[in-house]
C-alpha cells in the first residue's frame, strides 16, 4: 500500500533571533525544509509527500524552490493557526484505504517535522513498517541526563530517567486511524500526533529514534546540524 509523509513547517524564526522562518534558513546552501525533503525521497523516491506551511509563506517556498532548482514532486496545504490544525489540514490531503483493508497491508503516513533534517533514512523505513504492523511508531530516544521534578512548594524531586523517553518525528500511523484520531477536539495538552492518537483511544508504540535527529530551534541546533552535515560529506 501507499507511503505518505506528511512534513509539517510553520516555525518562525523568533528563538533563532532571525526574521526569516527557521525552516527556511540554509544549512550548506539549502534551506533546513529542503535538507528535510530529501530524505524522505532518499528513503523512497515514490513515497507522496504533503507540505504543510503557513498560507503567508507558501510564494516565498516557491521562490527558494525556483532559486534552488528543487524539482521533487509533492503537495502544498496550507496550515491553520497550530499545529494541530495543520496536520489535520495535510492529512485531508491524503487519501484513506477502504475500511476492508487488512492490518500490515494498510497505508501509513510518517508525519515530521520540518526543522528535523537529521533524520535517518532506517529510522524512517522502521516507522513505516512498524505503524503497518502495529497502528502506529513514535521515534523516541533514552533521556542521556538525570531529572527532577519541581513541587508546588518550589521544592524538587529526583525522578527515575528509565522511565521516560523523549519524543521525536517521525509519528508514524495507519492512514485511516490517524485520520480519524483527528476528529477529536482539539486541547492544550496535545502536543504531538502520539497524544492526539493515545487520547483518541490508542495505544502508542515507540520505537528507537537517534540522538542526531534533532529539532533546529535556536542557534546552538542551527551549528551541530551544520557540523554533522558537514562531517557526513567528508
Amino acid at each position: 500500500m501507499a507511503k505518505y509523509a506528511l512534513i509539517v513547517a510553520g516555525g518562525s524564526g523568533t528563538r533563532m533571533n532571525n526574521d526569516t522562518p527557521k525552516q527556511f534558513l540554509e544549512i550548506l546552501g539549502k534551506p533546513i525544509l529542503m535538507h528535510t525533503i530529501s530524505r524522505f525521497y532518499l528513503f523512497s523516491p515514490l513515497i507522496k509527500i504533503v507540505l504543510v506551511l503557513p498560507k503567508d509563506e507558501i510564494d516565498y517556498w516557491k521562490h527558494l524552490v525556483s532559486q534552488h532548482s528543487f524539482d521533487y514532486d509533492y503537495k502544498i496545504v496550507a496550515g491553520g493557526k497550530t499545529r494541530f490544525q495543520s496536520v489535520k489540514k495535510g492529512l485531508a490531503a491524503i487519501e484513506a484505504d477502504a475500511d476492508d483493508v487488512a492490518p500490515g497491508m494498510q497505508s501509513t503516513v510518517a508525519i515530521h517535522d520540518g526543522v528535523r533534517p537529521l533524520v535517518a533514512v532506517k529510522t524512517i523505513a522502521l516507522s513505516h513498517v512498524e505503524a503497518s504492523n502495529n497502528g502506529c511508531a513514535i521515534a523516541s530516544v533514552d533521556l542521556k541526563d538525570s531529572i527532577r521534578e519541581v513541587q508546588p512548594d518550589g521544592g524538587t524531586k529526583a525522578i527515575n530517567r528509565d522511565n521516560f523517553r523523549l519524543m521525536q518525528t517521525p509519528q508514524a500511523f495507519r492512514v485511516n486511524a490517524i485520520k480519524a484520531a483527528y476528529e477529536i477536539e482539539e486541547t492544550p495538552e496535545l502536543t504531538d500526533d502520539a497524544s492526539v492518537f493515545e487520547k483518541a483511544g490508542h495505544a502508542v508504540h515507540l520505537i528507537n529514534g537517534s540522538y542526531q535527529n534533532i529539532k533546529i530551534t535556536t542557534p546552538e541546533d542551527l551549528a551541530i546540524a551544520k557540523a554533522i552535515l558537514d562531517e557526513s560529506r567528508k
